[in-house]
C-alpha cells in the first residue's frame, strides 16, 4: 500500500499534465509554455525565465519574489497568499502605471493557468453569468451580478429575441418586449478573430474578465497598484470624484474581435477595446478603452463580409432597462465618426480614453469635438454653490485649447475660466445674488455661449456650512475668544498650506446693496483646520468706512493661490451670517457710548417706521403644532429650529419647532410660527423668543439684485440684526425689545386662523374627496385629480394609475397610483414619480422641474425654489419618499412611497371652495355635488357602493389624452421617448368592481378571505387591497395611510378656540402663556416692583379674555407707586375739597357782586375828571343831606329787575357848561367814590361815538372839550317824574343805604343839582340806537339822546 500511493500520485499528474498540454495546444498555438514532467518554463516577455511547479489540480505555481505586473502575462497571486508585510507604492511607481493605456488583463496563471481569459465564451456560447459579490450601482438600478457577452457590452437583464437596426432603446414595446439593461463598449455582433505571427502582443484573441474586490482594505502589491491607479485615473479624468475611492473592480477586454458575418480572411480584421468598472458601491465609473478600431457594422447590421463597414455602426451608451432610461454616446454611436472613438476622448491625456459616471445618471467625462449646437450639454461638478461665490467648479464638455479664452456665466455673472486640460477647465463661481436654479453657460474662443446647464445657487443661510463655530460666543456683544473650525481638506490637500482669514460685511444704503470687505483677521497661517480669533486685539482697529456694517461673513481663502498655467485659483470657504458685534464693539462704543446697542435699535426701529407695513399679506399661524404640521401648502420646517434636524432653536430658545411659509408674499415677506413644549403658538406679547414675522423671505424676491430683496442677506438685514441689537443684546424689558416685540415683529393673532381642506389617493386606488366622500376607482392611465380654472385660483393635479404587478394567481384587475405632476398657475410644472422596485436602492422616487430631474440628497439641497413653487423633503428623508410640493396660492401636494406603494394628498386652502373639479370632487361641503363632470353638469352616478357606475359615468370622464381639453387641461407628465397619454390610457380596461373579499375570492380560498378580515378589521380599502394582491404590505400601508389621513382630517376640522393676545405687563411675568378656554392668568412682577391693576385674568369658553375690573395691569418701582398714590390722595382730596371750595367761593362771589352793585348805585352819581385835562374843572358832588332830601321828596332810581341798565354802568350825563373851580383845599381831598378806577376798564360808546382823544380810521383828529356833568339841565325833566308807590318804597331804600354810608364832604364849590327823571323808555342792546320815550309830557322840554353803557 505504500508503494501504491506515489505511482497512483504520478500518473495522476501526468495525465493532468498532458491534457493541460493539449487544452493549450488547441487554444493557443501561440502561447509559449512547456511543460516537461513536474517543471515548466514560462515566458514572462521580458526574457527571464522562471521555474515553477503545477500542483495536483492543474494550478501552476509561480515564484513571484521579482513579478512585475506590466511585464508579465501570468495574473497576480492569490491576495491572501501575499504575505503579512503592506505594500507601499512610491510616486515614481504610480507614475509608471498609470503611463500605461491598457489596464491589465492575463492568459496566464490562476486555476487553469489561462489567467483572465474566458475560455467558455465563444460563438455557440456567447455569453456567460458572472457574480460579483458586491453591489453594482448603474443607472439607478443596483446589480450583484452581470452577464458577460461576447457582443461588447455587459448585460443585466434579457434582451429581446430579435433586434432591428439602428437599436433603439429603452424599448418602446416594453413590458411586452424586453428592455434589457446593459453597458454597451461596442454593442455589435461579433466573433473571436485571429492575431498575426508578427503581432507585439501575442496573448490569446477573446474576451477576458478579471475581478478585483476589497481594495479599500487590500495590501498587497497588485491590490494597491489597482486601487491608486484607478483613483487617480477617476479623480483626474471625471469632475466631481475627488473624493472617490474605489471598493471594487472590474477589468474586461475584448482582444482581436472580429464581426459576425464575415469570410475566413476578415478574422485578421479586428478591433480590441476594454471596459474598466470601478465602484464603491454608491458611486460607479467606467472606463472606456479604445486601443483598436478597423471595422464597425456586422452583416445582420448591413454590413460586408469582408470588412465589416457599409451598414449601422455598433451601439455606444447604457441602458437602464425596464423601460425606463437610456443615453447613446453621441456622436460616435450608430455613426460614421465611431472609428474616431480610438482618436478622440483623451481621458488623462490619452487619446482612445473614454470616463463616464454611471451609478444615478450618465456623466461624461470627455469633451465632444465633432458635436455642433446651440445646446449642448454640460457637464459641471459641484452642481451647486453658496451665493457668496468661491465655489471651484469643474466643467467638461467642449474640448479646450491651452490659450483660448473661456468665459463662465453664473446667471448674469461672467467671469474667466481656467484650463487644466484638453477636458478639464476651472470656473470659480462669483457672488450671485441669486438663489436657486440659475443659467449656466459656457463660451470658448470667439464662440457663442452653446454649452448649457443649470446651477443650482444655495443660499447663505442654507448653504453647507463650511466655517463653524465651536460656541456661541460670536452671537455675544463683546466675547474673550471666538473659535472656528472648518475642513482643511475643502481647501487644498497639502496640509503645509498656509491660509488667511478676512471679514467681510453687508449693507443697504441704496436701491443696490452692498457686500463689502471689512479688515484681513489672519495673514497667513498654517491650514490645520481650526483657529482661535481673539478680538480683543482688534479693539484699536478703525474702520470708520466700514463700521456702520451689523452682520457679515468670515471668509477663509489660500495664502498663495493654486495656479494652472499662469492662471490663480483660489478656493473660498464662507461661513454662515453672523452678527459682528465681537469685532465692531470697542469701535460702536468709541463712537456711541456704552449703549450703542440701544442706539442701533433706536436707528433701525425709526428706519423700519418708514417701511409699508408687511403683516396684512402673508398668512396667519396656526395656534398648535398639529395645525402647523398638518398645513403642508403653506408652512415647511424652519431650518433655524427644526425638531428632526435643528432642535437647537438659539432664537426661539424654549420652542421645539419652528415653521415658514414656503414661498414669500407678493411683498416678498415671510410668516414663522415657533411652539412650545405644550404644541401652542409662542408670542412675542409674552416673550423675546415668541414667534416673529419677517420683512425679507430667506429667498428673497425677484429682482434680486435689489435692496430689501436679496436672498438671505436683506433677511439678516431687516429682521435678524434687528433682534441682537434690540433684544439679545440689551434686556428683555428694555424699551428697544419691547418695541421690536409689540411694534415692528409682534405675533400675529392664531384667532383667524383657517386650516386646509384635504383629500387623498392610496391603495389601489382609493380615493377620499375634499368633502369625505370615499369611493373606489381603478382607472388605468392618466386622469385629473384637482382642477380649478377661474380668475381668482388657477390649480392643476393629475395622477397616473397603472395596472398592478401579477399575484400568485396571475393577473391582478387593478391599477395604482405611480405619478403626480401638478402647476399652479403660472408656476414651474412639477412632478414626483415613483422608481420600478429594482432601482429603489438608493432613491424612491424621482423628481421632475420642468422636465429636468433634480435630487434632494444634501442639506444644502432639501429645499428647492423654482417659479411660484417651493418643494423640499422633511430633512430626516435621506431616499426621497416623501416630496412636499408649496404653491404660491398656498396649495399644497404630499408624496409619499412606502415599500413601492405611492399615496397622495392634496391641501388646499378656503379660496379654493367651489372652485374645484377632478376625481377629488367639488369642494363645496356638499357630496351631492361630489361627481361633477368637465363640462359642470353632475353625473348620474349617485350610488357610492356602485363602483361600475362610478368607473364608467364619473371617472373615464377625467381621463387624459393626446388632445387638450379645454375642461380638462392638458397631460402634465414628463414624457419620456416619444411616450404619449395614450401609451398609458386604456379606456378597455375592466377592473375588478366588487368590493368585499367574499365576492373577489372563490369560496375555496377561505384562508386569504379570513386573512383579509383578520389585518384589515373594519377597513374595506384594506380587504379590498389584500383580496385583490394578497400583499399583506399593501394592505397595511393603505390602512395605516388612511387612518392617518382620517387623523388629519379630524385634526384640521377641529376648532381651535383662543382667547388671542394677553399682554405681558412691562417689568412682570405671567404664570402661564396658554390661551384657551379655562386658562387663568396670573400677573406677577419683578424684584422691586409692585403690581396695580387686574391681578389675574381668564380666557371664557366664548373666546374672549374676561371682563377686567380696572381694565390695565402694571408693574411700577416703588418709587413711582408711592409717587402715584400720593398723587391719588391728592386728588381725592381735591375731589372732595374742591366742590366745597367752589361753592363757598360762589357764595362769597355772589355776595361781593352784591355788594359791588350797591356800591355802583351810589357812586354812581360822583363826577370824574377828564382823563385828558388833569386840570379842568370838577362838577361838586351833592352833600349826604342833599342828597337824601331829594330821596324824601320822592325820587328813586329804576329798580335793577325792570330796567336794563340795572348791570350797566350809570347813564352818561349830558353836556353842560364848564363849572367854577374848586378851592386848593377842596382839590387836596380826592373823592371818595368816582369813576375813575372803573373808566381805565373799557370804553363806553355813545351812540357810535367814542368818548376817547384817540384818532379813529378815516376821521379828523379833533379835541373834545373837556365835559362837566350839567345836572341843571335835568332839572326840568326830573320835575316832570312822580315816584309811584313802588318806587317810593325803592327811595325809602336808597335814602336809608346812603344815609349809613359815610361820605366825605362835598367841596365847596359843588351845587346840589337835581336828578333826571327816569322815563319809562325801553333801550335797546349795546351800541344800537336808543329807542325815544313814547309818550313824553307836552310841558316837558325834549330830553337830550342818553345812552345805555
Amino acid at each position: 500500500m505504500g508503494r501504491v500511493g506515489p505511482l497512483l500520485r504520478l500518473a495522476v499528474v501526468a495525465a493532468l499534465c498532458a491534457t493541460l498540454a493539449a487544452d493549450n495546444i488547441d487554444e493557443d498555438p501561440n502561447q509559449e509554455v512547456e511543460i516537461i514532467g513536474t517543471d515548466v518554463t514560462i515566458d514572462r516577455g521580458n526574457g527571464v525565465p522562471v521555474e515553477e511547479g503545477i500542483n495536483l489540480q492543474g494550478q501552476v505555481n509561480y515564484d513571484y519574489s521579482n513579478y512585475d505586473s506590466l511585464k508579465s502575462r501570468v495574473a497576480p497571486p492569490d491576495p491572501h497568499n501575499s504575505g503579512g508585510v503592506p505594500f507601499r507604492i512610491t510616486e515614481q511607481r504610480l507614475k509608471e502605471i498609470r503611463s500605461q493605456f491598457m489596464y491589465w488583463y492575463f492568459d496566464q496563471g490562476g486555476p487553469e493557468n489561462r489567467g483572465d481569459y474566458q475560455k467558455d465564451i465563444h460563438s455557440s456560447t456567447p455569453q456567460i453569468h458572472k457574480n460579483f459579490n458586491f453591489q453594482l450601482p448603474f443607472f439607478g438600478f443596483r446589480f450583484n451580478y452581470t452577464r458577460l457577452s461576447m457582443h461588447g457590452y455587459l448585460e443585466f437583464s434579457d434582451p429581446p429575441e430579435h433586434y432591428t437596426y439602428p437599436l433603439t432603446f429603452p424599448v418602446k414595446e416594453w413590458p411586452k418586449k424586453a428592455d434589457p439593461s446593459f453597458i454597451g463598449i461596442f454593442y455589435s455582433k461579433c466573433r473571436i478573430g485571429s492575431i498575426h505571427p508578427t503581432d507585439i502582443d501575442q496573448r490569446s484573441p477573446g474576451v477576458y474578465f478579471r475581478l478585483e474586490r476589497d481594495l479599500q482594505t487590500r495590501t498587497d502589491q497588485f491590490g494597491v497598484e489597482m486601487r491608486e491607479r484607478l483613483m487617480w485615473d477617476i479623480r483626474e479624468g471625471v469632475v466631481g470624484s475627488d473624493t472617490f475611492i474605489p471598493k471594487h473592480a472590474v477589468i474586461v477586454t475584448w482582444k482581436n474581435m472580429s464581426f459576425a458575418g464575415g469570410i475566413d480572411n476578415s478574422l485578421y480584421k479586428t478591433n480590441t477595446f476594454q471596459m474598466v468598472l470601478a465602484t464603491d458601491e454608491v458611486y460607479t465609473y467606467a472606463i472606456f478603452n479604445y486601443a483598436e478600431l478597423q471595422w464597425t457594422t456586422h452583416t445582420e447590421a448591413g454590413g460586408d463580409t469582408t470588412g465589416g463597414e457599409g451598414g449601422t455602426p455598433a451601439f455606444v451608451g447604457f441602458n437602464a432597462g425596464n423601460g425606463t432610461q437610456s443615453y447613446e454616446y453621441h456622436p460616435y454611436s450608430q455613426a460614421s465618426t465611431l472609428r474616431d472613438l480610438s482618436g478622440r476622448g483623451w481621458a488623462n491625456n490619452f487619446p482612445g480614453r473614454h470616463i463616464f459616471r454611471l451609478d444615478e445618471k450618465i456623466m461624461l467625462g470627455t469633451c465632444n469635438k465633432d458635436i455642433a449646437g446651440a445646446n449642448l450639454p454640460l457637464v459641471f461638478a459641484p452642481e451647486s454653490g453658496n451665493m457668496l461665490g468661491g465655489t471651484i467648479v469643474n466643467i467638461t464638455g467642449p474640448c479646450f485649447e491651452e490659450h483660448e479664452k473661456i468665459i463662465c456665466r453664473f446667471d448674469t455673472e461672467d467671469v474667466v475660466g481656467v484650463y487644466v486640460d484638453r477636458n478639464r477647465a476651472i470656473c470659480v463661481q462669483p457672488f450671485v445674488m441669486a438663489e436657486g436654479y440659475v443659467r449656466f453657460e459656457v463660451a470658448i474662443g470667439d464662440n457663442k455661449f452653446n454649452w448649457k446647464g443649470k446651477y443650482f445657487v444655495e443660499t447663505p443661510a442654507t448653504a453647507t456650512e463650511k466655517i463653524s463655530f465651536a460656541t456661541n460666543a460670536v452671537h455675544e456683544k463683546s466675547p474673550s475668544k471666538v473659535k472656528i473650525t472648518w475642513n482643511a481638506y475643502n481647501l487644498t490637500s497639502n496640509m503645509q498650506a498656509n491660509v488667511q482669514i478676512s471679514l467681510w460685511g453687508y449693507k443697504e444704503t441704496t436701491i443696490r446693496p452692498e457686500l463689502l470687505y471689512i479688515t484681513r483677521l489672519v495673514s497667513s497661517v498654517t491650514n490645520q483646520g481650526f483657529y482661535e480669533l481673539t478680538p480683543a486685539s482688534y479693539k484699536d482697529f478703525n474702520d470708520f468706512m466700514v463700521n456702520d456694517l451689523k452682520f457679515g461673513f468670515i471668509q477663509i481663502n489660500l495664502t498663495d493661490p493654486m495656479t494652472y498655467g499662469e492662471m490663480p485659483v483660489n478656493p473660498v470657504l464662507w461661513s454662515k451670517p453672523i452678527p459682528l458685534a465681537w469685532y465692531f464693539w470697542p469701535q460702536w462704543e468709541r463712537e456711541y457710548g456704552p449703549k450703542w446697542a440701544e442706539k442701533q435699535c433706536d436707528t433701525w426701529t425709526m428706519n423700519d417706521r418708514y417701511l409699508k407695513n408687511f403683516a396684512a399679506e402673508i398668512p396667519l399661524c396656526p395656534c398648535t403644532l398639529e395645525h402647523a404640521l398638518a398645513d403642508k401648502g403653506r408652512f415647511l420646517p424652519d431650518f433655524d429650529c427644526d425638531k428632526d434636524a435643528n432642535p437647537n432653536c438659539f432664537y426661539h430658545k424654549g420652542a421645539i419647532h419652528c415653521v415658514r411659509t414656503g414661498a414669500p408674499s407678493l411683498e416678498g415677506s415671510e410668516q414663522q410660527c415657533c411652539y412650545d413644549k405644550n404644541n401652542y403658538l409662542m408670542l412675542t406679547y409674552d416673550q423675546q423668543w415668541g414667534s416673529r414675522p419677517h420683512r425679507s423671505h430667506n429667498l428673497g424676491f425677484l429682482p434680486w439684485n435689489e435692496a430689501n430683496k436679496v436672498p438671505t442677506l436683506s433677511h439678516w438685514f431687516h429682521d435678524m440684526i434687528p433682534f441682537y441689537s434690540c433684544c439679545l443684546w440689551q434686556s428683555e424689558q428694555s424699551v428697544g425689545c419691547e418695541t421690536y416685540r409689540f411694534e415692528r415683529r409682534p405675533t400675529q393673532d392664531c384667532v383667524a386662523y383657517q386650516a386646509p381642506s384635504v383629500a387623498a389617493v392610496f391603495g389601489d386606488p382609493h380615493i377620499v374627496t375634499f368633502d369625505d366622500l370615499e369611493y373606489t376607482f381603478n382607472g388605468k392611465g392618466e386622469f385629473v385629480l384637482v382642477h380649478a380654472d377661474s380668475e381668482r385660483q388657477k390649480l392643476d393635479v393629475q395622477g397616473r394609475f397603472e395596472q398592478m404587478p401579477e399575484n400568485f394567481y396571475g393577473e391582478v384587475k387593478a391599477t395604482q397610483l405611480t405619478s403626480i405632476v401638478a402647476r399652479d398657475n403660472s408656476s414651474a410644472t412639477i412632478e414626483v414619480r415613483m422608481r420600478p422596485p429594482q432601482a429603489q436602492w438608493r432613491y424612491r422616487m424621482d423628481v421632475f422641474a420642468d422636465g429636468k430631474r433634480v435630487y434632494f440628497d444634501r442639506s444644502s439641497l432639501k429645499i428647492q425654489h423654482f417659479p411660484g413653487v417651493t418643494v423640499y423633503t422633511p430633512t430626516y428623508i435621506l431616499n426621497q419618499s416623501e416630496v412636499v410640493i408649496m404653491f404660491q396660492s398656498g396649495a399644497g401636494v404630499e408624496v409619499v412611497e412606502n415599500q413601492g406603494y405611492m399615496t397622495g394628498r392634496v391641501y388646499l386652502p378656503w379660496g379654493f371652495m367651489n372652485q374645484t373639479r377632478g376625481l377629488f370632487g367639488n369642494w363645496s361641503f356638499d357630496i351631492i355635488d361630489e361627481f361633477t363632470l368637465p363640462d359642470g353638469s353632475v353625473s348620474g352616478a349617485t350610488q357610492i357602493n356602485n363602483n361600475e357606475a362610478i368607473h364608467r359615468d364619473f371617472g373615464l370622464r377625467w381621463l387624459l389624452e393626446d388632445k387638450e381639453d379645454s375642461e380638462k387641461g392638458g397631460s402634465l407628465f414628463v414624457h419620456e421617448y416619444t411616450r404619449t397619454s395614450s401609451y398609458y390610457a386604456n379606456r378597455t380596461f375592466d377592473p375588478e368592481y366588487r368590493i368585499r373579499p367574499e365576492d373577489i375570492l372563490p369560496a375555496n380560498r377561505s384562508h386569504d378571505i379570513d386573512k383579509a378580515h383578520e389585518l384589515c378589521g373594519d377597513s374595506y380599502q384594506c380587504k379590498y387591497d389584500y383580496a385583490m394582491t394578497l400583499n399583506r404590505d399593501m394592505a397595511l400601508i393603505g390602512k395605516n395611510f388612511h387612518d392617518s389621513f382620517a387623523n388629519i382630517k379630524a385634526e384640521n376640522l377641529r376648532p381651535v378656540i383662543s382667547c388671542g393676545v394677553l399682554e405681558t405687563p412691562r417689568f412682570g411675568r405671567k404664570s402661564n402663556f396658554f390661551f384657551i378656554p379655562g386658562t387663568k392668568v396670573t400677573f406677577e412682577c419683578d424684584q422691586d416692583f409692585v403690581l396695580i391693576g387686574d391681578q389675574r385674568r381668564q380666557c371664557t369658553p366664548s373666546g374672549q379674555w374676561d371682563t377686567p375690573v380696572y381694565g390695565y395691569t402694571e408693574c411700577l418701582r416703588h418709587v413711582e407707586y408711592e409717587s402715584r398714590q400720593a398723587w391719588t390722595t391728592i386728588g381725592i382730596i381735591l375731589g372732595v375739597m374742591l366742590p366745597i371750595l367752589i361753592i363757598l367761593a360762589g357764595v362769597w362771589l355772589a355776595s361781593q357782586r352784591k355788594n359791588k352793585q350797591r356800591r355802583r348805585g351810589i357812586t354812581s352819581w360822583n363826577f370824574i375828571r377828564g382823563r385828558n385835562d388833569e386840570s379842568s374843572p370838577e362838577t361838586p358832588l351833592k352833600g349826604r343831606s342833599e342828597f337824601a332830601e331829594e330821596v324824601d321828596s320822592g325820587f328813586a332810581p329804576p329798580s335793577s329787575t325792570n330796567s336794563p341798565s340795572a348791570n350797566t354802568d350809570t347813564l352818561s350825563p349830558p353836556a353842560s357848561t364848564p363849572s367854577p373851580k374848586v378851592n386848593d383845599a377842596a382839590s387836596s381831598s380826592p373823592p371818595t367814590s368816582t369813576l375813575s378806577s372803573r373808566g381805565s376798564k373799557s370804553r363806553r360808546s355813545y351812540d357810535k361815538v367814542y368818548r376817547t382823544k384817540e384818532p379813529l380810521p378815516g376821521k379828523p383828529m379833533i379835541e373834545f372839550e373837556n365835559k362837566v356833568w350839567d345836572l341843571d339841565e335835568e332839572t326840568d325833566a326830573s320835575a316832570s317824574w312822580s315816584p309811584s308807590p313802588k318806587n317810593s318804597d325803592a327811595a325809602s331804600t336808597i335814602r336809608s343805604s346812603i344815609l349809613s354810608t359815610p361820605m366825605q364832604s362835598p367841596r365847596a364849590s359843588q351845587v346840589p343839582q337835581p336828578l333826571p327823571q327816569p322815563s319809562t323808555s325801553t333801550y335797546a342792546p349795546v351800541y344800537n340806537e336808543p329807542i325815544t320815550p313814547t309818550a313824553p309830557t307836552a310841558t316837558a322840554p325834549k330830553p337830550k339822546k342818553q345812552t345805555l353803557v
